[in-house]
């Protein structure tokens, strides 16, 4: 597929995700119409033939330019003749996409990919027995406990203590929550809560004491579900890595075949508040992030993590592009933290969005790429296959 020849809808999240194994997605505000807008507009002005629901779109009407990821939306982008979907949201198992794309050609991942991957747990899990070098963390749960009540003496469900546990290779074993059992998993605070299926920075929190860790817990239990993370706090330099798939990608004005997963120049964060780098939709990219130098690339401790991002790409095989956070401990290495497998597409173009952009833009300029090179090199990846 080349962009020339494509005939392209974007899609953006209109269905929030499902409670997958007791946990939830929150889900964005808008939806991703924002960045899919972007998308949508910048690639018709390069000349790509883009379909949008509004016959002439508003610039400053998000929706004028994506369709809805329901199965109505899909059938309506597919009616108008879209033979490429964009998919600008968040996937799963049993998405609309899977039945309802028809022969379209898919930019996105596989949605049962992400149903897998999108747990934060379950994916570090396996990068870290694939052999990458991954935060510590363990899996916090709430334990219930049974208790009487009432004068019938009936038993009623209520939350009690909290419990962690953690997974090695076959084994799992659980152990009360307390900062002699924490130490002994590797963990000491401060330390970071997290949620197993989260968005962005949000739900993320530093904590410095157990009680602290109770408190921000029981918060996090209450939106997201019945499980979260607890992570080795690493207060090291912070890069993000931008994966990108096999293909053939124009770069420099050539065309290169890459067979193998590969990456875009890592990006520096700064300017964290509380240890944690903030939401793009609070502080913009452009005011905390940027490239590192060729010569800061070149040290052994970011080459190693590079290397260590193609081969969490290859146990995971995503067909599109992907981001992972890293940052670096007391003894140099930088360590996995999280695995992103819907990058934000954030970018200028679009009159009045000029100031916007996205920590995988960022790295492409690094290459030559604008964001219309970014955009459209992605748009030559699309895949019918593997839905």
């Amino acid at each position: 597929m080349t962009f020339t020849t494509a005939d392209l809808a974007v899609l953006y999240q209109a269905i929030p995700p499902p409670t997958i194994g007791g946990v939830r997605k929150p889900m964005k505000p808008g939806g991703y119409s924002d960045s899919g807008a972007d998308i949508a507009y910048v690639l018709r002005a390069a000349g790509v033939k883009v379909i949008t629901p509004a016959a002439i779109p508003a610039l400053d009407r998000d929706l004028d330019w994506v369709f809805p990821d329901h199965a109505a939306g899909i059938v309506a982008a597919r009616a108008a003749g879209a033979n490429v979907l964009w998919a600008n949201t968040i996937l799963f198992r049993g998405h609309p996409l899977e039945t309802e794309a028809g022969a379209a050609a898919i930019v996105g991942q596989p949605p049962a990919l992400v149903d897998r991957f999108d747990d934060k747990w379950v994916t570090n899990s396996l990068l870290r027995a694939r052999g990458c070098p991954v935060a510590e963390s363990v899996l916090i749960s709430a334990v219930h406990r049974l208790e009487p009540s009432g004068p019938t003496g009936s038993i009623a469900l209520r939350s009690g203590t909290l419990q962690a546990f953690r997974a090695r290779s076959a084994d799992e074993h659980s152990f009360n929550l307390s900062e002699a059992n924490l130490a002994k998993a590797g963990l000491r605070f401060p330390l970071i809560v997290k949620p197993v299926r989260g968005r962005g920075s949000e739900g993320v929190q530093l904590v410095g004491s157990l009680p602290q860790l109770i408190s921000a817990g029981q918060k996090l239990l209450s939106e997201h579900g019945q499980t979260f993370i607890l992570e080795e706090y690493l207060s090291g330099d912070e890069i993000t890595v931008t994966v990108m798939p096999p293909g053939v990608y124009a770069i420099a004005g050539a065309e290169v075949s890459q067979v193998d997963y590969w990456t875009l120049p890592p990006v520096l964060r700064f300017n964290h508040r509380d240890g944690i780098a903030p939401y793009s939709g609070v502080v913009r990219v452009v005011d905390n992030s940027r490239v590192l130098t060729a010569h800061t690339s070149a040290a052994p401790a970011v080459e190693a993590v590079l290397a260590a991002c193609v081969r969490a790409a290859e146990a995971i095989g995503p067909k599109a592009p992907i981001r992972i956070d890293c940052r670096q401990a007391p003894n140099g290495e930088f360590r996995l933290f999280d695995l992103n497998l819907k990058p934000n597409m954030t970018g200028p173009g679009r009159p009045g969005r000029e100031n916007q952009d996205s920590l995988t833009g960022l790295a492409a300029r690094a290459i030559g790429w604008s964001y219309p090179d970014l955009l459209q090199n992605m748009l030559r990846q699309a895949r019918t296959e593997s839905r």
